[in-house]
């Protein structure tokens, strides 16, 4: 075989790897569980935005196809659908039906949400990981449905692997198209910092002159011209190199960690919170996240036995 075919063999191989059922029950109980909290949350504002009607209306995405609003009653039993499903979706009750539902419902819900103006690139990545775990076995354990089956899980399989593996290639995908964006939009010039700079900037005065929540110390900054350059060449490298991460394992966590930092970094200079990759589930598929529970429990007794000691010390 020829090196570029040999390659490819490796990938298809890699891609198809068998894996727990462990790991993508863990994956289903932590992505739905953050969309679900993420709905509950933000329930009153959603139940607002389901009742409004207003002409400004100008649908996205899957619903581009609406000429308006949808009616009242539509919205918020869409609403209902997607908490209902939500919640048996973390449970793994009925999975086969719930898992689907509640990816399709959340994804309605959100680009509703983002079809009056201001779009909510925050739900993208999420509404993706749902949609890959709707059409995988995310509940042949740790669920009610493998309860009601009884008897062991099933053995480790590539049904149970290429979930996981797309899951991580979205993550990383994202990064690294955000990062060819910058290079487009921006060219070479984004590498001398005006480019981030004047975008800091811009979201800042605008915020000011609606009345916005906006970040006191991305004022600060912007009068230090010389950390902008630094920042701008962290950044790509970051997104671009993403996919290293998905192919050299010791490289996941320096990554993930910079993500995260660079998420928390967002959110001070910018006021903009991007939820999912601030809670560390966007980068869950990249780790063994079903070891968590036993990891968990075996903290426990250290944890009981230290108190102990602290009140005999006392």
């Amino acid at each position: 075989m020829s090196t570029p075919a040999q390659a490819l063999a490796a990938v298809d191989r890699r891609f198809w790897a068998p894996a727990a059922p462990e790991r993508l029950a863990a994956l289903r109980v932590l992505v739905a569980g953050f969309a679900l909290a993420y709905l509950l949350v933000r329930l009153p504002h959603l139940v607002q935005v389901a009742r409004t009607d207003d002409p400004r209306f100008d649908p996205i995405g899957p619903l581009a196809w609406l000429d308006g609003p949808v009616p009242a009653p539509v919205g918020l039993a869409v609403l209902a659908v997607a908490v209902a499903s939500g919640a048996a979706a973390v449970a793994g009750w009925r999975w086969r039906l719930t898992g689907p539902v509640f990816a399709l419902a959340f994804l309605a819900v959100t680009t509703y949400r983002s079809s009056w103006g201001q779009i909510f690139h925050t739900d993208n990545l999420v509404c993706l990981h749902l949609l890959v775990l709707a059409v995988s076995p995310a509940a042949d354990a740790w669920s009610l449905d493998a309860r009601r089956r009884g008897g062991p899980p099933p053995a480790p399989g590539p049904s149970h692997g290429w979930p996981v593996r797309v899951l991580s290639l979205l993550t990383v995908g994202t990064y690294a198209v955000a990062g060819w964006a910058k290079l487009r939009n921006g060219g070479i010039g984004w590498l001398d910092g005006d480019v981030l700079r004047h975008h800091i900037a811009h979201d800042a005065l605008r915020k000011q002159l609606v009345g916005a929540s906006h970040s006191s110390l991305g004022a600060v900054v912007l009068e230090h011209r010389w950390l902008f350059p630094p920042m701008a060449v962290l950044t790509l490298v970051l997104e671009l190199g993403a996919p290293a991460a998905l192919a050299v394992r010791r490289l996941r966590v320096p990554w993930a960690a910079a993500a995260w930092a660079f998420h928390l970094g967002v959110l001070a200079l910018m006021s903009i919170g991007f939820p999912y990759p601030l809670s560390g589930i966007a980068f869950a598929s990249l780790f063994p996240v079903e070891r968590l529970p036993a990891a968990v429990a075996a903290r426990r007794p250290r944890v009981r036995a230290a108190r102990r000691r602290e009140v005999v010390n006392t």
